[in-house]
């Protein structure tokens, strides 16, 4: 199965439109290309206009609801890609990840909520999606979210 078509696969398990348009909420692009780079700016769990996963990980939501916010968070990155360079076969490697993670005071887990970005990557492009990463938690994320993830890619410069 192609990466496309894998990327569809999991964007359906995840209830994610993979064709409904990415809301851009400042004056910013999305996405960046310089070279064979793309910087996929900070993505939230936004579906359509609604943001799920609201709230804070070890409160509100579960350590579980954190991950699939991270994974929808890497599905609208893969979205970005997808459309900045026609096909996710563009993507050469994934050299880093950072996820941010609304946590409680007590919450310590947050590697185990980038694993939810890390997962999706690794499902849809395989050894391509290895990275690194950092994951930290903060008192505050845009729209109450739960998770915020940033990506950079390397792409096939031809991809442009």
């Amino acid at each position: 199965m192609n990466r496309d078509n894998q990327w569809r696969r999991v964007a359906d398990r995840f209830g994610f439109p993979v064709d409904d348009e990415i809301k851009v909420g400042g004056k910013y692009t999305p996405v960046l290309i310089d070279g064979d780079m793309a910087y996929v700016a900070g993505q939230i769990p936004r579906i359509g206009e609604t943001v799920h996963f609201v709230g804070c990980a070890g409160d509100s939501l579960s350590l579980e609801d954190a991950r699939q916010a991270a994974g929808v968070s890497a599905l609208r990155a893969l979205s970005l890609i997808h459309r900045a360079c026609g096909s996710l076969d563009a993507i050469v490697s994934v050299p880093r990840i950072s996820v941010f993670v609304r946590s409680a005071p007590n919450f310590t887990l947050q590697s185990e909520v980038a694993d939810g970005a890390s997962d999706v990557l690794f499902e849809v492009l395989g050894e391509s999606g290895v990275h690194t990463r950092t994951s930290v938690g903060v008192l505050q994320l845009p729209k109450g979210a739960v998770a915020e993830v940033d990506f950079i890619f390397r792409i096939r410069p031809s991809s442009k």
